[in-house]
């Protein structure tokens, strides 16, 4: 009686819980149709579009070609590799002597105190001249459309945004278990963004004006640092400006993994949030842990009174109403996803079970990267193993490759 008292004040937290974030996800979705009718306007400055690669990935020059192809006259692509060893140079090079858009290589060497990534960017932007006032930085696993580039930039004709960002959609190239939960997995991070003064930039799709991330002092923090993203957002906070998230400019990301991909790159972007955002990491592993804690006691509950031969409705009631609140918030989030990219409204639709239903259970998954995040520092990224120390501090221990 006494555990079955628990799992119904938990259930109805679970529904309280469960009915705030649906009514957020509504108001994200308004925010979405509301920012797909903003005109982005003329502004077009000087651009360099900064994408920092390593390693051959499915579909990698298609994703590179795609940011040689966007509507915008005004700028030149800026591609960086650590070595012209790296597996990814020989198509780099390829795209960027056929690309209709000016494009450069830019060879960075080997990182020191810092991630790989955050390397390339850093010494890319030191080289790039003078005459470039806006820059954009994005993935070489993204394939944004031709409009992409326009829409990310105009808005930073208005001085106090700090910068704009987006964040990426994960389509499913197999049919796998696997792929399936890391697309549901990242699909419950777009609605964190949205009209909030919370909003963080994301690596694969974000513009700065470059006088302003030089004024901040971004290079400088990039100089120690493993993640580009969560610095460069803690600089910008430090200014007091404001980070604006651009539905319309969702980056689709074509990925195919298994059980061993699926948990090294969750449990990696948990060990980074940890490291860089200890507040979100805990305020989430608490609520992740509660959502689980009551699954698991409702079930546990109800078997106990079907071996009692006792009724078991309102228990299955109260356990099955947050796994629909759950699943209503990702049907929320297909819809918004496929306005923002209408041209692959048919692909997504059709895998939008993978957002729906699988997102019932994408708590489970979470709360064993907090698990794991919880007792090591240590991650690999792209076969380069690093040890995050601190924000500020970071440490390269081996490479594989």
């Amino acid at each position: 009686m006494e555990m079955e008292s628990l799992f119904n004040i938990l259930a109805l937290l679970q529904i309280a819980a469960g009915l705030y974030l649906l009514w957020q996800s509504l108001v994200w979705l308004a925010y979405v149709r509301r920012r797909l009718k903003t005109d982005p306007g003329f502004y077009a400055p000087r651009t360099a579009v900064i994408c920092p690669c390593r390693g051959m990935e499915p579909g990698l020059e298609r994703n590179l070609v795609s940011l040689c192809e966007f509507d915008h006259q005004n700028y030149e692509v800026f591609f960086v590799l650590a070595s012209e060893n790296d597996p990814a140079y020989t198509t780099v090079k390829r795209v960027a002597s056929t690309s209709r858009t000016k494009a450069h290589i830019v060879i960075a060497g080997t990182p020191e105190n810092n991630s790989e990534k955050v390397n390339n960017l850093r010494v890319a932007v030191e080289q790039l001249p003078e005459e470039f006032e806006v820059l954009v930085f994005a993935d070489s696993d993204g394939r944004p459309p031709k409009n992409w580039l326009h829409h990310l930039v105009a808005p930073l004709i208005d001085s106090r945004i700090g910068a704009t960002s987006t964040m990426r959609w994960f389509l499913p190239n197999d049919n796998g278990l696997p792929t399936a939960m890391l697309a549901a997995w990242n699909a419950s991070v777009v609605t964190m963004l949205g009209p909030h003064n919370k909003n963080f930039c994301w690596g694969g799709g974000t513009a700065i004006r470059r006088s302003l991330l030089e004024q901040i002092g971004v290079l400088d923090a990039w100089q120690y640092s493993f993640s580009d993203d969560y610095s460069l957002t803690a600089m910008i906070e430090r200014s007091r400006r404001q980070i604006v998230f651009l539905p319309e400019c969702l980056t689709p990301s074509y990925v195919q993994t298994d059980f061993a991909g699926l948990l090294e790159f969750t449990n990696r972007q948990m060990r980074i949030t940890r490291v860089y955002r200890p507040q979100m990491w805990a305020t989430a592993f608490a609520t992740h842990s509660l959502y689980c804690l009551t699954l698991i006691l409702g079930l546990f509950v109800v078997l106990n009174l079907t071996l009692a031969s006792r009724p078991t409705f309102q228990v299955v009631s109260l356990l099955f109403l947050p796994l629909l609140l759950a699943a209503i918030r990702g049907a929320v989030r297909v819809i918004g996803v496929t306005d923002a990219i209408p041209f692959l409204r048919s692909l997504i639709m059709s895998q939008s079970w993978i957002y729906i239903l699988l997102a019932v259970l994408v708590p489970f998954l979470y709360l064993w990267n907090f698990s794991s995040s919880a007792f090591g520092r240590r991650i690999r990224w792209r076969g380069i193993d690093y040890e995050l120390i601190s924000p500020e501090q970071t440490r390269v221990l081996s490479r594989f490759s």
